[in-house]
């Protein structure tokens, strides 16, 4: 993932790090953790930044250089998240314990993001958006 991006969005924003974080409720630590690739950016987080920026997610995570303005809010529906992530796995003929495999994770976690009980991490949906070249943005909302 490309973390540069996330810092290039901030400071043509004309925004500081201590600047976002307050948007953001949050400490300036955990903002530069996520500039200098130390720490992947919550779901929640990335899509507040990404609405703070006017970019889709796909551009944000650096999965498309093509910057497209967004105009209207993106929300996290974590249901749709899931039924797009089992929409995947089964399209590539994935079973959960495969899934759970090869991100390291359990197969009940796989279980919980694809019935949306819980948000799938950054760095899943980041691996499973460039390794099937799939939206990230359709990922969270199937509008796209």
């Amino acid at each position: 993932m490309n973390f540069e991006r996330i810092r290039d969005l901030r400071e043509n924003a004309g925004f500081t790090l201590k600047g976002l974080a307050k948007i953001l409720n949050l400490s300036k630590s955990t903002c530069s953790r996520w500039e200098h690739g130390e720490a992947f950016i919550p779901m929640e987080h990335l899509i507040e930044i990404c609405n703070l920026y006017q970019v889709t997610l796909d551009y944000a995570l650096a999965i498309t250089n093509t910057r497209k303005k967004i105009l209207e809010p993106r929300v996290l529906d974590k249901k749709e998240l899931g039924k797009n992530l089992k929409t995947i796995r089964k399209k590539h003929h994935l079973t959960q314990a495969q899934l759970a495999k090869l991100w390291q994770t359990s197969q009940s976690t796989i279980s919980s993001y694809e019935k949306g009980n819980t948000t799938i991490l950054t760095a899943f949906l980041y691996d499973i958006c460039t390794r099937y070249k799939v939206s990230a943005d359709w990922f969270i909302s199937s509008h796209e």
